[in-house]
């Protein structure tokens, strides 16, 4: 048969089974922790990729060109102006 524990031993044998839980259940918080920091990382990534991708589409709204780009009629009249006003110096430069 086995040999019987001394009272002595059987106590060294808790302490060490009660050591090996402490460290197991450290180990445990740790890797949950490292999970749990991962996990926060990620979320900030995409959250910064959420809001880089926002960005360039706004930018990408604002570059294209839309009905909210139409030249004003007094615009086109001070075009046209300069236009004649120009034509009437190259045609007074040329034949005069």
């Amino acid at each position: 048969m086995a040999d019987a524990l001394s009272d002595e031993e059987r106590a060294e044998l808790e302490a060490l089974r009660a050591e090996k839980a402490a460290r197991e259940q450290q180990a445990a918080a740790a890797r949950e922790r490292a999970e749990l920091e991962q996990l926060r990382a990620e979320q900030a990534r995409a959250e910064q990729d959420a809001e880089a991708d926002r960005r360039i589409e706004a930018a990408r709204q604002r570059m294209e060109p839309g009905d909210d780009l139409k030249m004003p009629l007094a615009q086109k009249i001070i075009l046209v102006a300069c236009v004649i006003v120009f034509a009437v110096v190259v045609w007074y430069v040329l034949f005069r």
